[in-house]
């Protein structure tokens, strides 16, 4: 009798531990679960960031390209004018 009672409290040890171990591992995996969303959403942030970091990046090189062409279009329409050779009238697009 002893041992069948013995059998029995080992036996219900032995569930409660793996019912512990399994709820344990459904936290772990809804937890799991949980991070890897979050970590989806901040990388999806940290996306966002560095484009809006790249346009406007594109925006000042754009910007800075523009105002450079503008002086270099001024200094051959010049240069143009003067007769220098090799200058391009920006009007004609034709060469001294």
């Amino acid at each position: 009798m002893r041992t069948h009672i013995a059998v029995a409290a080992l036996a219900a040890l032995t569930l409660g531990a793996a019912a512990c171990t399994q709820a344990e591992q459904d936290e772990a995996g809804a937890n799991a679960e949980v991070a890897g969303e979050r970590a989806g959403d901040v990388a999806a942030e940290a996306g966002e960031v560095i484009e809006a970091g790249a346009m406007k990046t594109a925006q000042a090189v754009e910007e800075g390209a523009g105002k450079l062409a503008d002086e270099l279009e001024e200094n051959q329409a010049e240069a143009a004018a003067q007769g220098r050779d090799g200058a391009v009238d920006p009007a004609t697009d034709k060469r001294q």
